[in-house]
């Protein structure tokens, strides 16, 4: 595995040279931002679903509310989007998160969008291309990069959505396989430098992505970056299909990524030990994108900038990070508070972990 060459390999040859001299920022919530904007159905629906369909394509669906679907807002609100990432790219970030996160055809179901995954995925990509491009011609001596971002889908294929019934499924490898492929079609289309796939609470899930993107790459005969990010969703310690942090990773070595982390769910502090054991016993890079804290009873994040930033320069004090960023509750604040208090200190060194005798 991981034998083809590099799609793009004057971009990796800039992420590699970033990587090992500093810790690199990762953006913070695109969702958090779009919320700011307090967007009605008509923002959502733009001028190309204003009439009740999809004026591109009459026969597909939007007959029905397309408020909340912040993916689409990427075809009719481009503004808002490129806003989001310009300012990510202002406060300090160094890679930018497309904005795709439900950009599947098991997500855009519940809008009747399926037919929109290739192009939401596609212009996705390109307009956070445009976005880091823009920032890099500013600072040629700052290069900016792309990740392309698949989600988790809103199903899983490891555990029965019905009590009575702890056989059922309503998913499978395949079917995600499947979706995932049509989306990382996508997202390579529209410029991406590296694909994440990311908030994982499924581990088979992520293994139905991962087979996909090597199907992706293989049809193209190139390769792009791979980043992996889990989700540890309680105090339990372990995703939501079962693993610890360290099941996790050798669930998912075999893809050989660029880096794997945690992201969501979770505040910094909470996240701080799974980070640690992932940082042990990985033999990649390392990325951490927390929650602002925990949140409150009103579903609002209320860890300032400042807090979160000082307890991820402890985690890169102490040597556990590569990748640094925010997820849940973060904004530009929290990023370039995070980028500063980060800022000098050396980035995580890969160890040299002994092999297992056979």
């Amino acid at each position: 595995m991981n034998t083809l060459p590099w799609l793009h390999p004057e971009r990796v040859a800039l992420l590699e040279s970033a990587l090992a001299k500093r810790i690199l920022v990762i953006d913070g919530a695109m969702g958090t931002m779009i919320q700011r904007h307090r967007l009605e159905e008509a923002d959502y629906r733009g001028e190309r679903f204003a009439d009740g369909f999809d004026r591109l394509h009459p026969g597909d669906g939007a007959s029905h509310d397309l408020k909340g679907n912040n993916d689409l807002l990427t075809l009719t609100r481009p503004d808002i989007v490129a806003g989001v990432h310009q300012a990510y790219l202002e406060a300090g970030a160094d890679l930018v998160e497309t904005n795709t996160f439900n950009a599947t055809a098991v997500s855009q179901a519940d809008y009747h969008l399926q037919h929109l995954v290739h192009e939401l995925n596609r212009e996705g990509a390109r307009l956070a291309r445009a976005c880091c491009d823009a920032a890099e011609a500013a600072t040629p001596d700052k290069p900016r990069f792309v990740i392309g971002v698949l989600g988790p889908t809103s199903r899983t294929a490891s555990i029965s959505p019905d009590v009575n019934d702890p056989g059922f499924r309503n998913t499978s490898f395949d079917g995600l396989r499947e979706t995932y492929r049509d989306a990382i079609d996508g997202l390579i289309d529209g410029g991406a430098d590296a694909l994440m796939v990311e908030t994982i609470f499924d581990t088979l899930n992520a293994k139905a992505a991962l087979y996909a993107i090597e199907e992706a790459f293989d049809a193209r005969g190139a390769r792009l970056p791979v980043m992996i990010s889990g989700t540890i969703t309680d105090a339990s310690g372990r995703t939501l299909s079962g693993q610890t942090a360290e099941a996790f990773h050798i669930s998912v070595a075999h893809a050989r990524p660029l880096s794997i982390g945690l992201n969501c769910a979770l505040g910094a502090k909470e996240l701080r030990p799974h980070i640690e054991t992932l940082a042990t016993v990985a033999d990649c890079l390392v990325s951490a994108h927390p929650n602002a804290g925990l949140p409150n009873a009103f579903a609002e994040y209320d860890e300032t900038p400042e807090e979160t930033a000082a307890m991820l320069a402890e985690f890169a004090g102490a040597g556990l990070l590569n990748l640094v960023g925010g997820c849940c509750g973060t904004t530009p604040a929290h990023i370039r508070a995070i980028a500063d208090a980060v800022a000098g200190l050396p980035p995580r060194r890969i160890p040299a972990l002994q092999e297992q005798a056979a």
